[in-house]
């Protein structure tokens, strides 16, 4: 069954990132749905398939409580970081077999303060991982970035570059946790965490909720007149010798990344190439990652990061430009909702509405990217 262009999304809905005092994740969730259902212009008994996941924020098909009883089919997903493009992928298969013509895609999630907490058994992984301190992920992307700079002789004040980036991008944006632009002085001035990354190159796990309608492409007119169409999606998993978060060694064999595979993958489904890509939204965990992705993506060649970024190639008014909603360096990450965070980005800039962080010259490619524990990464392509 090819997928290809033969679902569009028609209805997008996201609440505030950040951490949630005077409201709960599940009632911005709820919100998020009824928000994309209105975009849509449909209603929640018209939907005939849900699935949507949360890492902490409970089961997703409890939200019919709430938004209603209807007997829909609801599937729950949870897979890491890929757990929006997982869920995507669910629903467009769904559509694509004929199973239903109208679906609902949700993520939320609420996670407490400080780095995310791991049980190495849990993971395939021996206690002593935890003991010796590699479960704190910010020494992992640390570590990787630190050799990556190195191999490809790239300049650490790359990752200054790239964070005040996130966080002028987020200034812009309604729904960004991180609304304060900081300077690339700000950013330096920050505490060093986990050599090279800085405070403030690093993300926060915090609370969100996106929510998108999908409907059958032959439909989408029906619904919406500027509807953006799934060109592709896919998920993959690690493979001998890639160096991926919770590894507990280095291979002397290297091997690819999966977002090398996900990516290679999911334009091979679209029949598109990488120089078609007009902006794309990246795993930003710490600001090495986009350095890294935008190669393993395809978006450029390892060591030609230096040359895009320092000549604002990267930015908002450039040719690539790159998280454009602040990535999750300036919204957090809410693990169920950040990958269709991403997704409801890329709708806005495609339909042109994306207000001041509007991207020029009418985008039609859009690339989203996610990455995760423990070595799995997914990619969509969107068009209109």
């Amino acid at each position: 069954m090819n997928s290809a262009n033969s679902v569009a999304i028609i209805g997008v809905g996201c609440r505030p990132f950040g951490r949630y005092q005077d409201t709960t994740v599940r009632t911005e969730a709820v919100a998020a749905a009824r928000a994309a259902l209105a975009d849509a212009g449909v209603s929640w008994p018209q939907i005939q398939y849900a699935v949507g996941g949360s890492m902490d924020g409970g089961p997703a098909d409890t939200l019919v409580a709430d938004l209603g009883l209807t007997g829909v089919p609801f599937v729950n997903v949870f897979n890491g970081c890929a757990t929006g493009s997982s869920s995507l992928i669910s629903a467009v298969h769904t559509i694509s077999s004929g199973a239903a013509d109208l679906a609902l895609v949700i993520g939320f999630d609420s996670h407490p303060r400080g780095a995310f907490a791991i049980d190495p058994k849990a993971m395939g992984l021996g206690q002593w991982y935890g003991s010796s301190g590699l479960a704190l992920t910010s020494q992992f992307f640390a570590l990787k970035i630190q050799r990556y700079l190195h191999e490809h002789d790239l300049s650490p004040q790359l990752l200054t570059k790239v964070a005040a980036k996130a966080f002028r991008n987020g200034s812009l944006n309604p729904n960004a946790w991180r609304r304060k632009p900081l300077t690339e002085a700000d950013i330096d001035a920050s505490m060093m965490l986990s050599d090279p990354l800085r405070q403030y190159m690093l993300c926060s796990p915090g609370d969100g909720a996106t929510a998108l309608v999908l409907c059958n492409a032959q439909r989408a007119k029906e619904f919406s007149s500027h509807p953006v169409y799934v060109a592709a999606s896919a998920v993959r998993t690690r493979r001998p010798g890639s160096f991926e978060v919770l590894a507990p060694s280095l291979s002397v064999r290297r091997g690819v990344s999966p977002s090398v595979d996900a990516a290679a993958a999911a334009f091979e489904l679209a029949g598109i190439e990488p120089a078609d890509v007009d902006l794309a939204q990246l795993q930003d965990t710490d600001a090495g990652a986009e350095i890294i992705h935008m190669a393993e993506t395809g978006l450029c060649a390892d060591g030609e990061q230096q040359a895009l970024i320092e000549a604002g190639e990267t930015e908002l008014t450039g040719r690539l430009p790159i998280n454009t909603d602040g990535g999750v360096l300036a919204n957090g990450e809410p693990i169920g909702a950040s990958g269709l965070r991403q997704i409801h980005e890329n709708v806005l800039q495609l339909r042109g509405t994306a207000g001041e962080r509007q991207v020029p010259g009418r985008p039609k490619v859009a690339l989203s990217h996610v990455y995760g524990a423990p070595g799995l990464s997914g990619c969509t392509l969107l068009t209109r």
